[in-house]
């Protein structure tokens, strides 16, 4: 299905369901990533973010098949102003929530490949290079990628005042300040 820096992706059917099947990419030579991957998904399934974990073994996990199209192709092609809004609304949700878990996630300022929707639904995706911070950078990042396409108003009192103290009522204020 597809092939990263660190994992190569397969299809499967696991108890009569599509799954995705991910293995170390045998030229990585990173170690432990996938161990990675599954204990945050783990935890991060609990808060309905990242793909259903199914399995996980010394080299590999198994989880829910996720369709859609990645989010720059959606952004794209989708017509509607309020589908986009609420796909970039849903998706500051999930990093807020990554935020509050002291969880950062990295490639939110290119997620190219890393956030499938499925309109209404949106999954992010790719979860092996987390790991736990006491200022994790998840919305900043994504507003980053917002910003630089157009989809949001560059306010660096805003972003700054979030990123020094990341409340809900700076929060709310980030989300008033996209386009």
């Amino acid at each position: 299905l597809a092939k990263g820096k660190r994992g190569v992706i397969y299809t499967g059917i696991l108890n009569g369901k599509k799954v995705s099947i991910k293995k170390k990419n045998p030229d990585s030579e990173a170690i432990g990533r996938l161990k990675n991957e599954a204990k945050f998904l783990k935890i991060l399934n609990k808060h309905n973010i990242g793909p259903k974990l199914l399995k996980s073994g010394k080299d590999y996990i198994i989880y829910s098949y996720v369709e859609g199209e990645f989010l720059p192709e959606f952004l794209k092609k989708e017509k509607s102003k309020i589908k986009k809004q609420r796909v970039i609304t849903n998706i500051l949700k999930q990093a807020r929530i990554l935020d509050k878990l002291k969880i950062n996630k990295l490639e939110f300022t290119r997620p190219l490949k890393h956030i499938l929707i499925k309109y209404p639904k949106v999954t992010i995706l790719d979860f092996e290079r987390c790991y736990y911070t006491e200022s994790p950078k998840n919305v900043t990042q994504f507003c980053q990628y917002l910003i630089k396409n157009n989809l949001m108003k560059n306010d660096v009192r805003v972003l700054q005042q979030y990123k020094e103290n990341q409340t809900e009522k700076n929060f709310k204020e980030i989300k008033k300040i996209k386009k």
